[in-house]
C-alpha cells in the first residue's frame, strides 16, 4: 500500500511517500481503507514538533474516512463492508490516516451513513469533536448536544470561518442556540452566514462589546473561543452570568490575562478544551451527537455550507500540510481512493 512517513521532526520535506505492507488488525481493532484523509493544523504541529519521536516512523493526520476491510478479534459492532469516519487516528499510534490503510482501535471508528459523503466524514474528527465539547462544559450542561438542547441560549463563536467554529456554529443551531460569529473579513462573514450563523459581525472592530451586547442583552451563555490571549476582556465583558468560556487554541497568543472582577461577578467558567486529554466520555459522547446531526444533514461542507475545501492526491501530501500551516481558509483534504464513494 502507499503510505506517507516520517521518521524525524521537521518541516513538511520529512514527509515521504512510501510502499509498506497493510498492518492486521489486533483485538478490539479493525483496519479502514481509507478515501479520503483530513488535515488539520495539530498534524503538521505535531509533524514539526522538536520532540524526538518515540517510534521508528510515523503516519500523520488523525482524521479520515473510508471502509472497513478487516475486523480484529473481539469486535462486535462494526463489520467489513461499513462505510466510517475516525478520529485520533495517530494519537499514541504510529497510523494515521495518510495511507491507503489504517489499524486503529474500534472505539476511534463510527458508522457513517449511506448518504453522507466521505469528504463531509473526513472534516469530522478534530474539529467537529472540539467544537462538541466546547458546547457541553456549560455548568448548567447540556452534556450532550441534540435538537433543542440549547434553546434560549446565544453562543458567541469566535473565529467563525475556521474549521472548529464552522462546526460550532452548525452544531449550536442545530441544538437551538441563536449564534453570534466573528470573523475577518467580509469573505469570512459569507462563510459563516452560509453555516448558519444568526449574526456575523467584523474584528477589529473598537465597538465589537457593545454590539454583541446589543444582540444578547443578557449577555451571551457560551462561548467558543479561538483566540483567548486577544479576546479575554472583551469575552468577560459580554458575557452571562454562569456563562462559559471554551477556548482551544492560542492563537494571537501564548497567555491570557482576564479582568477577575467581571470573571467572579458573572460566575465565569474559564475551560481549556483539548481532543488528546478530554477523556473517552467526553469523545464517546461527541461521536454520538455527531452522527446524529450528521442523519439529521446539520454538517454539510463545502463553500455553499461555509466551509470550501481544498484538496491534495496522497503524493501531494506535504503541500496539503503547508497549507493548512500557510492559514487555508476552510478545510484541506487529501483523496486516497477514488473508487470508494
Amino acid at each position: 500500500m502507499r503510505s506517507v512517513i516520517y521518521s524525524k521532526p521537521g518541516p513538511s520535506s520529512v514527509l515521504q511517500l512510501t510502499e509498506r505492507e497493510p498492518a492486521a488488525p489486533g483485538p478490539d481493532e479493525v483496519r479502514v481503507r481509507v478515501a479520503v484523509s483530513g488535515v488539520n493544523p495539530t498534524d503538521w504541529k505535531a509533524r514539526a514538533g522538536n520532540r524526538p519521536l518515540e517510534l521508528d516512523e510515523v503516519v500523520p493526520n488523525q482524521d479520515g474516512a473510508g471502509v472497513i476491510d478487516a475486523v480484529g478479534a473481539d469486535v462486535d459492532d462494526l463489520q467489513v463492508g461499513d462505510r466510517v469516519w475516525v478520529f485520533l487516528a495517530a494519537h499514541q499510534r504510529p497510523t494515521g490516516t495518510a495511507q491507503e490503510f489504517t489499524v486503529l482501535p474500534a472505539s476511534r471508528v463510527v458508522p457513517l451513513p449511506d448518504d453522507i459523503g466521505f469528504d463531509v466524514a473526513a472534516s469530522l474528527g478534530v474539529p467537529a469533536m472540539t467544537a462538541h465539547r466546547a458546547l457541553t462544559v456549560h455548568e448548567l450542561g447540556p452534556a450532550h448536544l441534540s435538537p433543542g438542547s440549547l434553546d434560549g441560549r446565544v453562543v458567541l463563536v469566535q473565529g467563525g470561518a475556521g474549521a472548529v467554529g464552522h462546526a460550532a456554529i452548525q452544531l449550536a443551531r442545530w441544538a437551538g442556540a441563536t449564534v453570534i460569529a466573528t470573523v475577518s473579513s467580509d469573505e469570512k462573514a459569507a462563510l459563516a452566514s452560509a453555516a448558519g450563523a444568526d449574526h456575523v459581525l467584523q474584528y477589529p472592530d473598537g465597538a465589537l462589546a457593545s454590539k454583541v451586547r446589543s444582540i444578547a442583552p443578557n449577555g451571551v451563555d457560551q462561548i467558543v473561543e479561538v483566540a483567548l490571549a486577544q479576546n479575554a476582556a472583551l469575552d468577560a465583558e459580554v458575557l452571562a452570568n454562569h456563562g462559559s468560556i471554551a477556548y482551544y487554541a492560542n492563537n494571537n497568543g501564548d497567555e491570557f490575562t482576564a479582568p477577575i472582577m467581571a470573571s467572579f461577578a458573572k460566575n465565569a467558567r474559564w475551560q481549556g478544551v483539548l481532543l488528546y486529554t478530554v477523556g473517552q466520555e467526553a469523545l464517546a459522547a461527541a461521536a454520538h451527537d455527531i452522527s446524529a446531526a450528521l442523519e439529521a444533514g446539520a454538517l454539510p461542507v463545502g463553500e455553499d455550507a461555509g466551509l470550501p475545501l481544498t484538496w491534495f492526491g496522497l503524493e501531494d501530501t506535504a503541500a496539503a500540510h503547508d497549507a493548512v500551516e500557510a492559514g487555508v481558509t476552510g478545510k484541506v483534504l487529501i483523496r486516497i481512493a477514488d473508487d470508494l464513494r
